[in-house]
């Protein structure tokens, strides 16, 4: 089977190690200042040229409470006037993007993240997506796989109603855990009665996908307490589970500095959260698709993963990878063709350049041949968790040994520990190591070195 895992206490402590989670590859870290509005243009109109199809994600940053272990880019306010400016800067952004593509060009993913995107009214709503379909062409048959993220607090019937007729079809709902203690510790009081409203609307409205966000390593968890959350989560029965590891970074994000670091579960206690999650979603009938993500056999992405045509972009395990993908808003990021740029993180300069009728690309990178050939090999394996060397020798006109020798030594000592099969025509990550994919990918990383790991979290 696809998803086998094999529990190994003794690899796991070996190669859980600090890395990033191939999002992209190279990943933002590369991201220079050197790649700004004229890139973005000349991609665009390359995109337009191919008639390649478009994958939209809007972020709307504003959330009306501060969540302490959140890593987002987020406006923290309850004025809820704040929004009408940013969806004019938002607007304009949609209007300068979309005169340098075809209006032809199908948008058959759309995404709203946040931040809270139903922060906004439910009028500041119907505006953005009225203003989408007038500048892009998005689906009206409910073909397209148009989502959006939810916090159950913010949301309710009517607005689940508003969402669907718009066109949403997936919820994406952030859980994280229901344990009362850990939900205070964390500054995020939501009961399992909000959250099974807002499932229940989805499934009534016929939403056609429900994903939930659960986080292990959060203050006050345990093995027991978490085992209890996902068991409340496997009855609600989502399509997707994201079960993330909580990175505590204080020194870099602000509110987790409001996390009192005694309360944090131990690395012991982690590894027994995740092992236990595991067994009971397995259990349940869900699928591992790779990292953090499950989802049961009929979903979209399990489908895919059977049929190797599984991708992965900056909004995680996707069907949509062939699409280019534009971002709007603060901080968004784009992946055009061999182009990847973002938008300025900082709300005012993003609607202060927007203003002046400026796009507010503050940085990016163009792949060279290496980076598109590395980004081949881990999008393969991170995936599909096996790579057939003739077929990157095929697309590149290398001889993958010769281009790769000098990793053969890593590659053979992950081989003899148990992580991955390695031969002459492929290497094959073993059940093992499958929770360990980004140790894998991790060898193939040109600019790791030069990375402070610091800012990346662990594999477990």
């Amino acid at each position: 089977m696809l998803d086998a895992i094999r529990w190994d206490t003794d690899l796991i402590r070996r190669y859980d190690l600090a890395g990033p989670r191939y999002t992209s590859y190279p990943t933002a870290v590369q991201f220079n200042s050197q790649v700004g509005t004229f890139d973005l243009f000349h991609a665009l109109r390359d995109s337009r040229k191919a008639q390649r199809p478009l994958s939209l994600y809007v972020h709307v940053p504003f959330c009306a409470n501060i969540c302490y272990y959140c890593a987002c880019n987020k406006v923290i306010t309850k004025d809820r006037g704040r929004a009408q400016p940013y969806l004019q800067r938002l607007e304009q952004e949609i209007q300068l993007i979309a005169c340098h593509l075809d209006p032809t060009q199908k948008v058959e993913q759309l995404h709203f993240g946040g931040g809270t995107p139903t922060f906004l009214s439910h009028d500041e709503l119907r505006q953005l997506m009225a203003h989408l379909r007038k500048h892009f062409n998005l689906l009206d048959d409910d073909s397209g796989d148009y989502g959006i993220e939810i916090d159950p607090r913010e949301a309710d019937w009517s607005t689940m109603g508003l969402l669907r007729e718009l066109g949403f079809n997936r919820v994406s709902i952030g859980l994280q855990d229901l344990d009362p203690a850990v939900q205070r510790a964390v500054n995020r009081l939501q009961s399992l009665e909000e959250t099974r409203a807002v499932i229940d609307a989805a499934r009534t409205l016929q939403f056609r996908s429900i994903n939930i966000d659960l986080i292990y390593g959060l203050p006050r968890q345990t093995p027991e307490n978490f085992a209890r959350t996902v068991e409340e989560v496997i009855n609600l029965q989502p399509d997707r589970l994201s079960v993330f590891n909580y990175a505590h970074l204080p020194e870099r994000f602000m509110p987790q500095r409001r996390i009192n670091s005694n309360e944090l579960p131990t690395p012991a206690q982690k590894l027994e959260m995740l092992q236990r999650t595991i067994e009971q979603l397995i259990n349940a009938g869900y699928r591992y698709i790779g990292m953090d993500h499950f989802a049961l056999p009929d979903d979209e992405l399990a489908i895919a993963q059977e049929e190797s045509t599984l991708q992965r972009n900056f909004q995680g395990y996707t069907t949509h990878g062939h699409c280019d993908l534009i971002g709007l808003g603060v901080s968004a990021i784009s992946q055009i063709g061999d182009l990847y740029c973002q938008n300025s993180s900082d709300l005012n300069h993003y609607q202060n350049t927007l203003a002046s009728l400026q796009l507010a690309t503050s940085r990016g990178l163009l792949c060279n041949a290496d980076d598109r050939l590395r980004r081949a090999v881990i999008q393969q394996l991170i995936c599909h968790f096996s790579l057939e060397f003739s077929d990157i020798e095929q697309a590149f006109n290398i001889d993958f040994q010769g281009y790769f020798g000098e990793l053969w030594p890593q590659l053979q000592g992950m081989a003899k520990d148990g992580l991955i099969e390695l031969d002459r025509d492929r290497i094959t990550i073993l059940p093992a190591g499958r929770l360990l994919v980004r140790s894998v990918c991790m060898v193939f990383d040109a600019y790791l070195e030069q990375h402070n790991r610091q800012r990346f979290s662990r594999v477990i």
